[in-house]
């Protein structure tokens, strides 16, 4: 059977250079797991694969989208399965690699067949969003689908916004298109994770923001000032240099806020990939174990 090796693991634990060695190893190509990755225009922010790194691995799902594009778990599901099966009858072997979380499910196990949201749905919850702030949604998301409400992250924009939306839209609850009963996949899946002890990787997601703001990473933000009101910008990274960049904070305070959100992050990430047993977990400098896993797996 046909495997997908899956490499995940937190932000800055070095999975682009590994997924480049695993990918030549196995004379495949990459798809890209990482949600900001997809977007145009922000390589330096989303440590996105370099040119260098592009040519010598051919990716797919790296800087496909517009800023303003609509994007979703669930798209990126059907999206990636139909290309997966293009991909399988060529090779054997796949590699997806990232750190979203939520993106790594969809394709590992599937996400529920939630409808759409219409254009106009958007809009209204949009410009409800900034008319009377989050805590008014979440309240109309108390009333609405009070059993959703008790599990959601209410200062999650983007969670209490989608479900205000589906409710208003189908007049059914959030909850009740949410069955969470796991698909199959017409091929394997390895899934090894990468980790590090955590003062090792806090040390690499400080020099790794560094080396971004050095690399012009508020520029990059700058050039988006337009677009700030874009989902794929309400991320680390561009929301600290946005600060900077309205005058409300010093560079230097931006950059340890960065480093410090980053770090949360890290941490919210290896919280939800400890849950999965799945996961083979790896130090990154354990190549030859990881290989060997690969090809064992491999002969079955």
């Amino acid at each position: 059977m046909n495997t997908l090796i899956v490499l995940l693991g937190p932000t800055g634990v070095g999975k682009t250079e590994l997924s480049l060695e695993i990918a030549e190893h196995c004379a495949c190509p990459i798809l890209n797991c990482d949600s900001r990755q997809l977007f145009r225009g922000l390589s330096i922010g989303t440590a996105a694969p370099t040119p260098e790194q592009l040519e010598r691995v051919k990716h797919h799902f790296v800087a496909t989208l517009d800023i303003h594009d609509y994007y979703s778990a669930a798209r990126y599901e059907e999206e990636c399965i139909r290309l997966l099966s293009t991909l399988f009858s060529n090779h054997s072997r796949l590699v997806l690699s990232g750190g979203a979380m939520l993106y790594i499910d969809a394709v590992c196990q599937g996400i529920d067949d939630i409808p759409t949201i219409d254009p106009a749905t958007r809009e209204q919850v949009k410009r409800d969003l900034a008319e009377h702030g989050l805590e008014a949604l979440f309240r109309e998301l108390q009333h609405r689908d009070p059993q959703y409400a008790e599990t959601v992250d209410r200062n999650n924009t983007r969670r209490v916004v989608h479900a205000v939306e589906l409710c208003r839209m189908t007049g059914q609850t959030y909850t009740s298109f949410r069955t969470n009963e796991k698909k199959k996949r017409p091929f394997h899946i390895l899934k090894i994770g990468l980790n590090r002890p955590r003062e090792e990787l806090f040390r690499r997601i400080n020099s790794r923001v560094d080396q971004m703001v050095a690399d012009g990473l508020l520029e990059e933000a700058r050039a988006m000032l337009p677009h700030r009101e874009a989902n794929a910008l309400n991320t680390v990274g561009y929301k600290e240099m946005f600060k900077v960049l309205d005058g409300e904070w010093p560079m230097d305070m931006a950059v340890e806020r960065m480093k410090k959100n980053t770090r949360v992050y890290a941490k919210k990430q290896l919280t939800w990939f400890a849950k999965d047993p799945a996961i083979h977990w790896f130090h990154p400098d354990e190549k030859e174990n990881i290989f060997a896993l690969i090809d064992k797996d491999g002969r079955g």
